[in-house]
């Protein structure tokens, strides 16, 4: 349970609020006494559903018409009746759901069915003839799976908390230094050392436990030659097929939005496009603090939509932090977290899908590259490490690791190497590389993981065009001169949109939501914090100086404004430890 310093008792998470999922055992299955959907000698398919959810196992299960594949997963495709028209199905003559579908594929193309789906989903396929289990995820992460990877019984599953009775408590050093550098948990690790994440466009196997690519992020420049105005128009093109596939057909959708250019492309192409009503959502912190809703009230107003202003108080970023940890797989750090579970919660009254506009930074050339790309001109002068210079970039904790972590700690990880090594190493251009390091990384295991999670914790499907696979290939393929062009960020974007949004939309530098955590800490949590993150018996003290924290807390020395930062990442580790190792 967790502490709450301010009235002396703990914070409850009931039942209700965690998310339901499947589970899957492979290996010594013998002994198993959970109710089963199907089983055999090797595996077991295990449905968890909560009373409180109306939730069905066949919605996730499915066998192949031959029998010879079972498949189980979450799945969303966007390209349903193509594949239909592929299998010769009329879509009115077909009665099945998208695992159905998926199964009827496996057993006419095998792996290769993996290159025509286009969606979210986290599967695990077992080919009864060939005793081969397979796990695997979408292109670009926006469903999560995980297995334990110790141990006679492998156990897999989309939720990391559904794994929890299967591995030990002991956390994955590694992946906590990484947390502290990015606030997620990058690549195939986990918190917990005994259980790893299937990564984006990948499939395991077991028993042989091979491990294969199905899909990978390439840069395939093209058509440098062609002005900007021609790109702009194929991505035009292509995001009004994407929108329009993830529309709900007659159907009311919302949007979340911001303001800023990339949420307001979303709510422009939908006006554009849907014909039901379109309700667009937007957010603020209160009187004290700076907010945009002068341009997301600009956008709803120019796109006709049913515009929702909700007021989040600093109160409830810190009453309502532990239930949204609740929902996470990994600890995430990013103070939207709140507001994103918050925002769901009251499109939900209005809509049951909602798209939004995460994906437009990592993919087509945000500001936040920019101090990059300066450090890659003027390396020789600054003599900074190019990996060094990326973690430092994500203002986290990075820096800190050596006052941060007791010696100990420090100790076991510090010729360790982090996973971004390698992308660092390949022969893209140097915007390219740091695009594929974004969407790869902090997409697959930061953005579209929160974006899951709260969405589906809140009643939602919620849909990323900017990240869809299709958009992502092609980003990869527009000349980097057209992305992010000295201080002109997101170039082909604007184009692409210049005629269905305000100028002052287009022209406005990206400022980016500030959510206030310095204000926050300074004036509001001063005393629940000191108690969470001071405390001797707190779940982070085995690991963490816990002296600094007093210094952050005290606003010494915090000259760039960063302090709040950090100690929210690290209230959000504390929280993520207690929660997790109550249950």
């Amino acid at each position: 349970m967790l502490f709450n310093a301010r009235n002396n008792r703990k914070y409850i998470i009931p039942e209700k609020q965690i998310v339901p999922s499947w589970l899957v055992a492979w290996g010594k299955v013998n002994s198993l006494k959970q109710n089963v959907i199907w089983q055999d000698e090797q595996v077991a398919f295990i449905p968890i559903v909560s009373s409180t959810i109306n939730d069905s196992a066949t919605d996730k299960f499915a066998l192949s018409s031959n029998q010879q594949y079972v498949v189980i997963g979450d799945i969303w495709l966007s390209n349903r009746i193509e594949l239909l028209q592929k299998l010769g199905i009329e879509a009115a003559d077909f009665s099945g759901n998208d695992i159905q579908l998926i199964a009827n594929l496996w057993e006419r193309w095998g792996e290769q069915c993996l290159n025509m789906l286009v969606g979210m989903f986290g599967l695990v396929i077992w080919d009864r003839e060939q005793q081969v289990l397979r796990l695997i995820r979408d292109s670009t992460g926006a469903r999560t799976l995980y297995y334990t990877n110790t141990g006679s019984t492998r156990w897999i599953a989309p939720k990391l908390r559904t794994l929890t009775p299967h591995h030990s408590r002991e956390l994955d050093l590694i992946a906590l230094r990484d947390y502290l550098c990015c606030a997620f948990v990058p690549g195939e690790r986990t918190l917990w050392q005994d259980v790893r994440e299937i990564r984006p466009g990948t499939c395991l196997q077991f028993p042989n436990k091979n491990i294969y690519s199905y899909w990978q992020l390439q840069e395939k420049i093209a058509d440098d030659d062609k002005p900007l105005i021609w790109h702009s128009d194929l991505l035009r093109d292509l995001l009004e097929k994407v929108v329009r596939e993830y529309l709900p057909e007659n159907e009311a959708v919302g949007v979340f939005l911001s303001g800023g250019l990339d949420s307001s492309s979303i709510t422009a192409l939908a006006a554009k496009i849907h014909n039901a009503p379109i309700h667009t959502f937007s957010i603020h912190f209160g009187s004290e603090c700076a907010n945009e809703l002068e341009f997301s009230s600009l956008v709803a107003e120019h796109c006709q939509t049913q515009h929702h202003i909700l007021e989040i108080t600093l109160r409830d970023m810190w009453e309502k932090l532990p239930e949204a940890i609740a929902y996470l797989d990994d600890p995430i750090g990013d103070p939207l977290t709140v507001p994103n579970l918050l925002v769901g919660k009251l499109a939900r009254d209005y809509v049951k899908v909602t798209l939004n506009g995460e994906g437009g930074d990592p993919c087509f050339g945000g500001p936040k590259n920019q101090p990059m790309l300066i450090n890659n001109l003027y390396g020789s002068v600054t003599n900074q490490d190019p990996l060094q210079a990326y973690l430092i970039s994500f203002q986290k904790c990075a820096s800190d690791l050596p006052q941060l972590l007791k010696p100990e700690v420090l100790q076991a990880i510090k010729t360790e190497p982090y996973i971004f090594s390698q992308d660092f190493n390949s022969d893209a251009s140097y915007l390219n590389k740091l695009m594929a390091l974004n969407i790869k990384f902090k997409g697959a295991d930061q953005i579209l993981t929160k974006v899951n999670n709260l969405t589906q914790a809140a009643g939602l499907n919620g849909l990323s065009p900017l990240f869809d696979q299709r958009v992502v290939d092609l980003s990869m393929k527009i000349p980097p001169k057209y992305k992010l062009s000295g201080v002109e960020e997101k170039t082909v974007l604007k184009q692409a949109v210049s005629d269905i949004l305000p100028d002052i939309i287009i022209s406005r530098p990206k400022s980016g939501m500030m959510v206030p955590v310095q204000l926050g800490f300074k004036k509001y949590w001063q005393r629940e914090a000191r108690h969470l993150l001071l405390n001797k018996k707190a779940a982070i003290s085995p690991y963490i100086n816990q002296s600094i924290i007093r210094e952050w807390l005290d606003y010494r020395g915090d000259t760039w404004g960063r302090y709040g930062v950090k100690l929210w990442l690290l209230v959000s580790l504390e929280i993520w430890l207690q929660v997790n190792h109550k249950f």
